[in-house]
């Protein structure tokens, strides 16, 4: 008797490829030596394409759709149409066995490959990822045959520890992958709290805070937001991402200006160097840094504004936010609201530069963003 085996799978993982160890399709299973399982099995392991291996388990479901040896033939078909691509056939044979209660690590990778593939972020590819490491324990501290010698025991179990590693690695990359498709915040706390729970110990908990603190911005829970996004400071001070929106969220609640301040400026120390990721073009990722740069002189300015409005004393003001302007360029939101408040800074400082005014609040008027009404409602006070 022998059990069927698959070929080394090689995943890429955010642009870094890291080679599995063979995960056993199908552990459970022992086919019996030139049984149709069997013929099945080596028909599949001496394939020379994916195509052949499909033909393979075709042929098998015509003669023996009924046998037992199903679950592995699913898991099979899975672990096939995810090296042809074919992500939405994958899911459809691999959830076959998730219908039956069958499932295995070998399974759960090719699905939560598939699942990333096709891009689908449902609750049973969550419930795959959150069971994964209890299978990845399992199938990692088999019982030792009798025969084995200690040596080899050793370089076993290290072998299935590593692997095991691999595929734990993989999953944690899979849910980040998949997180970022859920729409609801409140189901993006949940997927987060059943991961931190799986996943003790997990590297990524600083992508774990950085997640927390999107969800609860996407709540409008600033409160909690800032909590997890000064978790995420602690872990990473250089996150221009976290510095900037924490930093907006201190300034416009007027709860800790200098904070505020000192982590605008931080920001415009870190973007200038910041690395230009793989795959994208010069022209995307200067329009990326001049919206965090952007972001973080509308944070100084607004922050110049409030202080010196009651002494009609912005001109510090006014440079921040017309630097922010141009910066924004590329994000009208962002743009809008750096001209609502240039055109405000203008209309403040004595004595008034109306023309200026009028001018700022009349490009904020014309992108489209949540700051339109306003600018129209004080470009209409101007005095002409």
């Amino acid at each position: 008797m022998r059990k069927p085996s698959l070929s080394v799978l090689t995943l890429t993982v955010a642009s870094l490829a890291l080679p599995l160890a063979a995960q056993q399709p199908c552990p459970t299973m022992f086919v019996v030596a030139n049984s149709p399982e069997d013929q099945l099995v080596m028909a599949i392991n001496g394939a020379e394409n994916p195509q052949d291996q499909i033909a393979a388990l075709d042929k098998y479901v015509q003669g023996y759709g009924d046998s037992k040896f199903m679950p592995c033939v699913n898991e099979y078909y899975a672990a096939t149409f995810v090296k042809l691509n074919s992500f939405d056939k994958a899911i459809e044979y691999g959830e076959k066995d998730l219908a039956a209660n069958y499932g295995d690590v070998n399974l759960s990778l090719s699905l939560a490959k598939a699942y990333v593939g096709a891009g689908r972020a449902t609750d049973t590819a969550f419930n795959l990822i959150m069971k994964a490491p209890d299978q990845i324990k399992a199938e990692s501290n088999p019982a030792r045959p009798p025969s084995v010698g200690d040596a080899d025991w050793q370089k076993t179990q290290q072998t299935l520890a590593e692997a095991g590693q691999n595929v734990r690695a993989y999953m944690e990359y899979a849910f980040f992958q998949l997180l970022g498709r859920v729409n609801d915040p409140k189901q993006r706390v949940q997927y987060l709290d059943a991961f931190s729970q799986a996943y003790t110990g997990t590297p990524n908990a600083g992508q774990v805070n950085f997640q927390y603190f999107v969800a609860y911005k996407m709540l409008n829970n600033t409160a909690k937001g800032d909590e997890y996004g000064e978790k995420v400071i602690a872990a990473d001070p250089n996150n221009v991402a976290a510095l900037n929106t924490v930093a907006d969220d201190y300034a416009t609640g007027r709860v800790n200006l200098e904070k505020a301040a000192a982590y605008a400026k931080k920001v415009l120390d870190v973007a200038p160097a910041l690395k230009k990721p793989d795959g994208v073009s010069d022209a995307d990722f200067r329009l990326q840094q001049n919206a965090q740069l952007g972001a973080a002189h509308l944070t100084l300015g607004y922050i110049d504004f409030q202080r010196g409005s009651p002494t009609h004393r912005v001109a510090p003001a006014i440079q921040e936010l017309k630097t922010a302007a141009d910066l924004l360029n590329g994000s009208p939101q962002g743009q809008a609201r750096a001209l609502y408040y240039l055109g405000y800074a203008y209309e403040v400082q004595a004595p008034p530069n109306h023309r200026a005014a009028a001018d700022a609040l009349g490009r904020a008027v014309k992108l489209q963003s949540p700051w339109q009404d306003v600018a129209r409602s004080l470009l209409a006070k101007i005095p002409r």
